[in-house]
């Protein structure tokens, strides 16, 4: 690995009085998230390359981190590399992607003496597990360059790098886990791991989860259900639009081709149950239904995960 280039501009105002020692580093501002979610990744870039101006920004897409799309930038020209995947990941409406973009790259002009950040959105594959995802950047300049390329071994401290890659902390998924998760089946469908997501006081709303498999030749759809604890019952959908996450209502359901399964996440499709009557306590079950085009309507049991959090584990609670 070769050496990297240090780079100046430090700004007592805007750094912890322990970083006077160092340099400021490319970083994300996001630098925690869920697996099978969307994320935006925000590239913040503080100064140039030894007081020389920042010309180019190259960042390097990792494994797992799929569907992005950068945000042109008014006054930069914005070039993408794409490649195959090392695996097939799963995506919205039950899609498999196998390709995708591995690096961006902005071409302009950013004076040392100023700040900018660098977008791109994406989406981290619920395949990936807990641990660290790395997105490799390199600033060329009008002399010079930084490259913000270091990962760290094994055991060893990120801060002890001199020059560390951006770095998103993976908290992976947890629906199904654990041998104590529901499975309910109806037909050639069936329901795994219906969960809630516990609600604050005098929340009305809440968001329910599970993944539902269609082993049929012939496609059903999910039409709606009840919560014993709730007046309504809607399918919605969240999804990227132009780098906005948007939610939608989905009055005609969802449809499960044969074959497929459809997940219900936060991030993604889910179903949201209106007028709480009471709210929702962690390590809770309560009861419900969902209704079918053709295997009609289906009793099952949520479990209640953290406020905010991933599925419940088995045995109860999940704890962080």
């Amino acid at each position: 690995m070769r050496r990297f280039i240090m780079t100046a501009g430090l700004s007592a105002l805007a750094l912890p009085l322990l970083a006077l020692t160092a340099f400021a580093h490319v970083t994300l501002e996001t630098r925690q998230a869920k697996a099978g979610a969307p994320y935006k990744a925000v590239l913040r870039v503080p100064h140039g390359c030894e007081g020389s101006a920042t010309i180019k920004v190259r960042a390097q897409i990792p494994e797992g981190l799929i569907a992005v799309k950068p945000m042109p930038k008014a006054g930069w020209q914005l070039e993408t590399v794409k490649g195959p995947y090392a695996k097939t990941y799963s995506y919205y409406h039950g899609a498999k992607l196998s390709e995708g973009v591995k690096e961006i790259l902005w071409s302009g002009r950013l004076a040392d003496e100023h700040y900018d950040e660098f977008v791109f959105s994406g989406f981290l594959a619920g395949e990936l597990a807990a641990g660290t995802l790395h997105v490799p950047v390199t600033q060329e300049c009008e002399k010079g360059e930084a490259r913000w390329t270091e990962i760290p071994a094994a055991g060893q401290d990120a801060h002890a790098l001199k020059s560390p890659a951006p770095a998103i902390v993976i908290l992976a998924r947890q629906a199904g886990e654990g041998a104590a998760a529901q499975s309910v089946k109806a037909g050639t469908l069936t329901v795994e791991a219906p969960w809630i997501r516990a609600t604050p006081g005098g929340a009305k709303i809440a968001g329910g989860y599970m993944k539902i498999t269609n082993t049929g030749k012939e496609a059903d759809r999910l039409t709606g259900g009840t919560l014993e604890a709730a007046g309504r019952f809607e399918v919605h959908e969240m999804s990227m639009d132009n780098g906005v996450m948007r939610m939608r209502h989905l009055p005609k359901g969802v449809e499960i081709k044969p074959g497929e399964s459809i997940e219900f996440s936060p991030g993604g499709y889910h179903v949201m149950f209106m007028d709480l009557k009471r709210g929702l306590k962690e390590g809770d079950a309560v009861k419900g239904t969902l209704v079918f085009e053709k295997a009609g309507k289906v009793d099952v049991e949520y479990k209640v995960g953290p406020i905010g959090g991933g599925a419940p584990k088995a045995g109860g609670h999940s704890h962080h």
